[in-house]
């Protein structure tokens, strides 16, 4: 199982490298499945591998130049702030028994996954579609949505332990008129510093972590970006991401039915 594993962590890597986002999506299923660690616990995780994969993938980006510093202030504070907080305070203080529907027990845990299969869903349907932006008229700078979106982003990442790439490029798209490349590029730098700071609000808080299983799983990861950014000179982002979008949604039903099944009574 652990081997799959750090094949499918290497999948992370490539799937950052090659679509810039998406494989933090897959970290936390991953972990969960492969290496049976906690779903709280495995957000932590997430959120270190995606933090330090991520720094690989800025690093060649703002080398390039795809990052717009500015931007990436706007709408990184807010969602940074909104990150830490989360980590740090709300996390903690939610209970791990939520709620009973019948035999039904929801767990935090159970929660975690649910809205994690959402997401999943949501981000494979949208690199499924995969529309090419289309930027017209509509387009305003609208700084307050920014801000509202890197805030909303900050929390969905916080309690998920997602690197949010999938929701930080759209919104850079849409509010800031970015050009896909600099969105890309941009999100990585917003993934970076706030999974980091993700990271940091649970060492605050005391979590437990096992530094070295991280540095190689991180390790395998980082292999995978580089491999992905080599591989972007030949294979075209359109035939790519809706390739990547069906084992996303594929990986979602999965998380998704897997989680109702192991509810009932166990877990």
């Amino acid at each position: 199982m652990e081997i799959a594993g750090y094949a499918a962590s290497v999948l992370i890597g490539l799937s950052l490298g090659l679509v810039g986002g998406g494989g933090s999506i897959l970290t936390v299923p991953i972990l969960v499945y492969f290496f049976a660690i906690d779903p709280v616990l495995a957000t932590t995780y997430s959120l270190f591998v995606v933090g330090l994969t991520s720094t690989a993938g800025a690093a060649s980006h703002y080398l390039k130049g795809n990052v717009d510093v500015k931007t990436a202030l706007i709408f990184g504070l807010p969602s940074l702030a909104a990150v830490f907080t989360m980590r740090r305070w709300i996390m903690p203080v939610i209970p791990i028994h939520l709620l009973t529907l019948g035999h039904w027990a929801v767990t935090k845990s159970m929660l975690l996954m649910l809205v994690f299969a959402a997401l999943m869903l949501a981000a494979s349907l949208s690199m499924i579609r995969n529309k090419k932006e289309d930027r017209g008229s509509s387009l305003e700078l609208s700084y307050t949505r920014l801000i509202f979106q890197a805030i909303a982003v900050g929390l969905i990442t916080g309690f998920v332990g997602v690197g949010g790439g999938f929701l930080i490029i759209p919104s850079l798209v849409l509010f800031a008129g970015l050009p896909m490349k600099k969105a890309v590029g941009t999100s990585l730098i917003v993934m970076t510093i706030s999974s980091l700071l993700g990271v940091l609000g649970d060492i605050t808080g005391h979590v437990v972590i096992n530094y070295a299983f991280l540095a190689v799983f991180s390790g395998f990861a980082i292999a995978g970006i580089i491999l992905g950014s080599y591989l972007t000179r030949f294979i075209s982002d359109t035939r790519l991401k809706p390739a990547f979008g069906w084992f996303v949604l594929a990986m979602g039903i999965f998380v998704l039915i897997s989680t109702l099944t192991n509810s009932h009574g166990h877990h």
